[in-house]
């Protein structure tokens, strides 16, 4: 018996260079893309698998685990040579294709982030982000970045919340391939950080709707003497103006001079009785001076038909004095 370079108990198995593996890999994986597999292989460019924060972070709490120690090392050599040939990472589960012996297949699920542990995140890290941008790239400040890279209550998972397959006979819990793949998801975030969200289950732009809910609820405790200052102003000025600060009557702008016209002609109508109460009194003596000249003209005929009146009563008187005076002769 001998240790195999797959990692088991067995026959010696000959010896196959790194780069026979990777034409092997190369051609079974076109085979796989004219089947229409979308292949999507981890290239390491140097030594360093991660550079940017998210990959880093990845890869730094991995190696915080005892439980990891003994195998990672043997997938960063796997990683770097390009021993992983696809690697795809959905909601809760990656998939990949290892080459070693032969290609194997490689199944990693991880838990959801839970409701309450992703709510709490959020509280901590509200207010503290300035732009999607800003978070995908890590641009972060130390608070934000220690929330999510907290060991226990951060991103990324614990070794409880991880399962491991591979189809290769070793019988360890995390076989080389499984570390590679693991070393593959930290080379993967460089390029797409918003993937670490995607495998935990929750949405990454909820960290930046949450600092603008907050902001909005800041600017409005603070604007409300502003709003109250543009109600004053609307007073003064006769105007009325929207909750947004706007003048309503400003988008018809044609129909301003038609408006003025009105108003013009309404404060002169509003004026003018006052003006003619004022030219009524002052012509009033006129009109009394008048109505007793009138009164004087009109005493005169009055008079003369009374005396017709009278002449009227003395003929009476005379008729009545004749019958009086017959019987007496």
């Amino acid at each position: 018996m001998s240790w195999r370079d797959d990692g088991y108990y067995g026959d010696w198995a000959p010896y196959v260079p790194v780069a026979e593996r990777r034409r092997r890999a190369k051609r079974k994986m076109d085979a796989l893309r004219k089947k229409g597999v979308d292949i999507q292989p981890v290239t390491i460019d140097g030594r360093k698998i991660a550079k940017s924060f998210w990959g880093q972070a990845w890869c730094e709490h991995l190696e915080s685990f005892s439980d990891f120690e003994n195998r990672l090392p043997r997938g960063r050599t796997y990683v770097r040579n390009g021993s992983v040939c696809h690697l795809a990472i959905a909601r809760g589960e990656i998939k990949a294709k290892v080459s070693g012996s032969e290609i194997y297949d490689v199944r990693v699920t991880i838990k959801t982030l839970p409701a309450k542990r992703w709510k709490a995140l959020k509280g901590r890290c509200g207010g503290q982000i300035g732009s999607l941008l800003e978070l995908l790239e890590g641009r972060l400040s130390d608070h934000v970045m220690e929330v999510v890279t907290d060991r226990k209550a951060g991103l990324f998972p614990l070794p409880g919340e991880m399962a491991f397959r591979c189809s290769c006979p070793d019988w360890a819990v995390m076989c080389k391939h499984v570390a590679a793949v693991l070393y593959g998801v930290g080379a993967r975030l460089d390029t797409r950080p918003e993937l670490l969200f995607t495998l935990r289950g929750v949405n990454h732009e909820e960290l930046i709707e949450t600092d603008a809910e907050k902001a909005v609820a800041a600017a409005t405790s603070r604007g409300k003497a502003k709003r109250l200052a543009t109600a004053e102003i609307g007073d003064v000025f006769g105007i009325q103006i929207d909750a947004d600060g706007a003048d309503p009557s400003a988008s018809d702008a044609p129909s301003k001079p038609k408006a003025r016209k009105k108003a013009a002609k309404n404060s002169r109508a509003k004026k003018s009785p006052a003006k003619k109460k004022s030219s009524a009194k002052k012509k009033s003596p006129a009109k009394k001076v008048s109505s007793k000249t009138k009164t004087r003209t009109d005493a005169k005929p009055q008079k003369k038909a009374k005396k017709p009146a009278a002449r009227k009563t003395t003929k009476k008187r005379a008729a009545s004095r004749k019958t009086a005076k017959g019987p007496a002769r």
